[in-house]
């Protein structure tokens, strides 16, 4: 018989149901051109920020979402010249 491998969170789920409905919801508004961001009202674009913005909206509800990460460092950066 093979063992089954169990990680390290001991078997358990990461995400509860009530955030994949939150995820599923934002990923539809999405598609259909629906949904906006946060503060600036723009239309939302892009895969990865509509799943954001569902699990935030998960987390704001009470669902079983891990910790945001934090610490990501990215985006734009200035550039400085030498003078």
């Amino acid at each position: 018989m093979a063992k089954r491998r169990r990680s390290r969170t001991g078997g358990r789920r990461k995400y509860g149901p009530k955030s994949q409905s939150k995820v599923k919801r934002a990923m539809h508004e999405m598609k259909r051109g629906k949904l906006k961001s946060g503060r600036s009202g723009k239309k939302v674009k892009s895969r990865k920020q509509a799943i954001a913005i569902g699990l935030s909206e998960a987390r704001k509800s009470g669902a079983k979402v891990p910790k945001k990460r934090s610490g990501r460092g990215g985006g734009r950066r200035k550039s400085r010249s030498k003078s």
